[in-house]
């Protein structure tokens, strides 16, 4: 029995590319996922994670939904044995950040609600995981969820050769699968009609609403969004294809594309939210934004002055401090510290400024108990969490929906990595979204927080200009 609870084939090539041709051999599979890590940061982005066909899906909905797929997880639970990957086998999908709302019973009004699980995960018995790092590409395959020794071998053999028969050709002609080079819309054909569910003078108003919540002493911050969306040009609309201009636009260590049968996620993440290693657990919460400058001089000019705000400085170290109290909840005592309190992002549209917070968790603790005390993000929501979350519901005219939820995988073997879902895009039936926030202070100016999200949507509303007006017919654009 020990010999089967530790069984796992694996196979393993040298491999120098980014993932992208690779995932695009399995883009049309059943429940297909892309975890890619487009660019290293500090520590982050070394591993990308392709996986297709689960054994198992489980929707989330509701409060209880977290404990249900836990349940559902432990039966599949195990360490394998071997040269295995952080992730061998597991479960991979996301958490809405309505889920939340739930978790921590919130009261929700009767707004706009886009008909989204509030959470959806794929079992996952064979992955294919790419390490940037060591330029190895390794195929695992577990044999999940067969019982028997001999089904459970013959099922991870048959699954292993089927990947290795469709990559073979790529491995050994890696330029066939190069990135094409992206081209730039003409200024005559017409982008998306986008959709803004606030005016800007609406979003000015609302901003000044929280300032009158933080001036009250309800909050100290709040996280204020705006949602966009237009119609696709097609139902067949090709969410991979959107991503693939999306990461080279705006290249990301916690990039992501999962697709279901009538949604489809393309995230273009900068920011860790949780991951677990062993009993080591890390959190890195982003809070400070400034565009690129399109000079030297000005690329430098906004380096320094996102480095020099007090406002930006003073909204990190609020959200640092939240983000360690949240994970005292499920470590050990003394072993929550900030590992870097404030270091800078450089990424090819924003300056990012970023904390990073790590503990020990307790043995009696694992990554769905630490997903329940730290869900939502701190950076996403405000401080203190929860009146935050009240008011971020009493104040934006839709409910989130996957924005500023997480997207991730839990290891049949215990590690996690989740990222938080901003500079995210979503398709559901014939509409495609992505929503923008600003983290709002005492000392915001209403306009500037404004702005800023706007800034924080450019790579995405570049990307869907291409995506629409190069790939569809121009008649099929609202």
């Amino acid at each position: 029995m020990e010999e089967l609870k530790t069984f796992c084939l694996s196979k393993s090539f040298s491999y120098q590319g980014d993932g992208v041709g690779i995932a695009g051999i399995f883009r049309h599979e059943p429940y297909f996922f892309f975890l890619h890590s487009n660019q290293s940061q500090a520590g982050k982005g070394r591993y990308s994670f392709i996986g297709f066909d689960p054994f198992d899906i489980c929707s989330i909905q509701g409060k209880d939904g977290l404990q249900a797929l836990k349940s559902r997880f432990s039966a599949c639970q195990q360490t394998f044995d071997g040269p295995i990957t952080p992730l061998s086998a597991g479960i991979v999908g996301f958490l809405s950040y309505d889920y939340g709302l739930h978790q921590e019973n919130i009261k929700l009004k009767p707004n706009k609600h886009l008909g989204l699980p509030d959470g959806s995960f794929g079992f996952y018995d064979c992955i294919i995981t790419i390490d940037h790092q060591d330029k190895k590409l390794t195929i695992t395959s577990s044999g999940l969820p067969e019982t028997s020794s001999s089904l459970r071998q013959k099922r991870a053999q048959q699954r292993l050769e089927f990947i290795n028969n469709k990559i073979y050709f790529i491995l050994n002609h890696p330029d066939a699968c190069g990135s094409p080079t992206l081209e730039s819309p003409s200024t005559s054909e017409p982008g998306p009609e986008l959709i803004s569910n606030f005016t800007p003078s609406e979003f000015v108003s609302t901003v000044e609403r929280a300032l009158d919540y933080i001036r009250r002493g309800d909050i100290y911050q709040v996280n204020l969004s705006q949602r966009f969306e237009c119609e696709l040009p097609s139902r067949d609309f090709d969410g991979f294809n959107l991503y693939k201009i999306l990461s080279q636009l705006s290249p990301s260590p916690f990039g992501a594309f999962l697709k279901a049968n009538d949604w489809q996620i393309i995230s273009n993440s900068p920011e860790r939210f949780l991951r677990i290693q062993g009993r080591a657990i890390e959190t890195s919460p982003m809070k400070g934004t400034r565009p690129r400058g399109e000079t030297p001089f000005l690329d430098q000019k906004m380096r320094d002055e996102i480095l020099a705000s007090p406002k930006e400085q003073a909204e990190l170290l609020m959200i640092t401090d939240l983000e360690r109290n949240d994970l005292g909840k499920v470590c050990e005592y003394g072993s929550v510290n900030v590992k870097d309190m404030r270091s800078l992002e450089e990424y090819k549209t924003v300056f990012q400024a970023t904390a990073t917070i790590e503990g020990m968790l307790r043995k009696d603790k694992d990554a769905f108990d630490a997903l329940n005390a730290c869900f939502p993000g701190g950076s996403i929501s405000g401080c203190p969490k929860i009146r935050a979350m009240e008011i971020i519901e009493e104040l934006e005219p839709a409910r989130r929906s996957l924005y500023t939820g997480a997207l991730g995988y839990i290891s049949f073997n215990g590690s996690s990595d989740f990222n938080i879902l901003i500079r995210t895009l979503w398709t559901h039936h014939n509409h495609i979204y992505y929503q923008v926030g600003s983290g709002i202070v005492a000392d915001s100016v209403p306009q500037e927080e404004y702005e800023e999200t706007l800034v924080k949507a450019e790579a995405m509303k570049a990307s869907l200009q291409r995506a629409f007006t190069q790939h569809y017919p121009l008649q099929n654009i609202r």
